[in-house]
């Protein structure tokens, strides 16, 4: 019907269905159908065929409003569906992803026909922005094993550890030792019960003292306190390589951040998981299978 009524107003406004039919961009033996079935469908003449010009009929001028009326809103949809592919996807990620990572997510999405805006957040403000509406997804932190994507955590250190494996009871410090011992900074993305609480059970388990595991304000301030001392920060190690520290896999525990894609809309968050997939594993320091095959 839209189509029909397209052709049928581009040959009325030009008097002429060869120039009708260059108009709307389609052959004109294709405008001569369109016409005639729009003519059998409504049950009659639209144009007077007696002469070489294409001559309105009656009952052509009176359909000829109702036509340009749907031609307009059918414009005006298709424009509202390119609009609303177009509308970037606000989505809440971790602050702890480069710009340069995001700048790729980005150009990547684009690509697929999404467009993205980032809001950079730790976890709790994540959750937040998705629950009060003001993103339209968000990559949050779940529980290890239960995410899309995982990110294996060790601890890293300014200086590189002589051991492949760190194992956290070398940190715990004698009776008589007045110092305080190395620590162990827990950044704000890791501040989450399913790491920061494992941490802790294992610093008690081999004895650290209570201040040996620290949860810092924010990643600056940790990274500032490692670059200082013999500290460790619990990272992953593509985060640590960003850092310039040197990491290595916990010897006690295997930790990692688990995370996946939640949003108000369950077909959006499955949509930015299919099509951006390996992008978000990416800025997240999680293995992509292709180029781990690769």
């Amino acid at each position: 019907m839209v189509s029909a009524c397209r052709a049928f107003v581009s040959v009325s406004e030009r008097g002429s269905f060869t120039l009708g039919a260059a108009a709307a961009r389609i052959p004109q033996p294709v405008a001569s159908r369109r016409v005639a079935a729009l003519e059998k469908h409504l049950g009659a003449r639209l144009f007077d065929r007696s002469t070489r010009r294409a001559t309105l009929t009656r009952f052509g001028r009176d359909m000829l409003p109702s036509a340009k009326r749907l031609v307009e809103l059918a414009e005006a949809m298709e424009h509202d569906a390119e609009r609303a592919r177009r509308r970037p996807v606000r989505l809440a990620v971790p602050d702890t992803c480069s710009t340069r990572d995001l700048a790729r997510l980005d150009a990547e999405g684009r690509r697929k026909g999404v467009h993205l805006d980032f809001r950079p957040a730790p976890p709790p403000l994540r959750a937040e922005l998705l629950r009060t509406r003001q993103v339209r997804a968000a990559i949050t932190e779940v529980a290890q094993g239960e995410g899309r994507w995982s990110v294996p955590l060790g601890l890293a250190s300014a200086a590189a550890p002589r051991a492949d494996t760190v194992y956290v009871e070398t940190l715990r410090v004698g009776r008589a030792d007045p110092s305080p011992g190395r620590r162990v900074w827990i950044q704000p993305e890791d501040d989450v019960p399913h790491i920061r609480d494992r941490v802790v059970r294992l610093g008690d388990a081999v004895g650290l003292q209570p201040a040996q595991v620290a949860v810092a304000g924010s990643l600056t301030s940790a990274v500032a306190e490692v670059l200082g001392s013999a500290d460790f920060l619990l990272s992953s190690p593509k985060q640590a390589g960003e850092l310039g520290l040197h990491w290595r896999p916990i010897g006690e525990i295997g930790l990692e951040r688990g995370f996946d894609v939640f949003a108000g809309d369950g077909d959006e968050a499955e949509r930015v998981r299919t099509l951006l997939g390996d992008g978000i594993a990416r800025c997240l320091g999680a293995p992509v299978p292709d180029e781990e095959a690769g």
